[in-house]
């Protein structure tokens, strides 16, 4: 799986150049956006995957971003970024990009621990049960993507404060707002877990409140404008 994922993340990483770096500038529509996410996920996956039990993650991340992959060359989308965008901005675009990948990974690592509590809890011995980690270090795991997003999220907030000069005006209200509960969503989460000792279904449905608010502060108002409203 290590040489096919090797050679797939390359090939991405190519669609993706050829997509995104224009004569122009950079093209981050929302289907780049989604292609770009999804080829991030699975890199991070895969490299830590030598290391920590993360292989199976890819099973399901490997169809997203292949998914994405065919709604970026088959469906026309483009939101050209100018070419001189300054460096502050460029790395708060790839702090963003970095936070939501990872606490995407962190979501999915939640989805697999409730359905492997599930399973323990109703005695059923599965091929899911033997190929994933035991119930602790899936838990473990889970909160140390979610430290490591949530440090990068932080990062992603604020530098954004610098680009703001008018949220209305900007198109940025609704992001901002979302992006602010996705973070105190995941601070609670994090403090809960140190704190309050808490784990198991607490954690997971945190950590998928958290997901979700990101999710819509993201990919949600990128979708209204740029695809409903025609907006950039």
């Amino acid at each position: 799986m290590l040489t096919s994922g090797i050679i797939a993340i390359g090939l991405h990483a190519h669609l993706l150049y050829q997509s995104i770096i224009l004569a122009s500038g950079f093209d981050f529509g929302f289907f780049n956006a989604v292609s770009l996410v999804g080829w991030l996920v699975v890199s991070i996956v895969l490299v830590t995957s030598l290391f920590r039990p993360l292989e199976n993650l890819l099973l399901i991340f490997f169809p997203i971003a292949g998914l994405a992959i065919l709604l970026e060359c088959f469906i026309p989308d483009g939101r050209i970024l100018h070419e001189s965008l300054t460096m502050g901005l460029r790395i708060h675009i790839i702090l963003s990009i970095s936070a939501y990948s990872l606490l995407m990974i962190s979501t999915v690592q939640a989805l697999m621990l409730a359905v492997q509590e599930r399973l323990i809890k109703e005695k059923r011995a599965t091929i899911i049960m033997h190929t994933l980690p035991p119930l602790q270090v899936m838990e473990s795991l889970l909160i140390q993507i979610i430290v490591i997003g949530f440090f990068l999220l932080s990062l992603s907030l604020a530098s954004g404060t610098m680009f703001i000069d008018d949220l209305l005006a900007q198109h940025l209200a609704h992001k901002t707002v979302l992006s602010i509960a996705a973070w105190i969503i995941y601070a609670i989460l994090l403090w809960g877990r140190w704190s309050a000792g808490w784990r198991g279904k607490r954690i997971i449905r945190w950590a998928l409140g958290g997901f979700t608010a990101l999710l819509l502060a993201y990919f949600g108002s990128k979708f209204v404008l740029e695809l409903i409203l025609h907006r950039v």
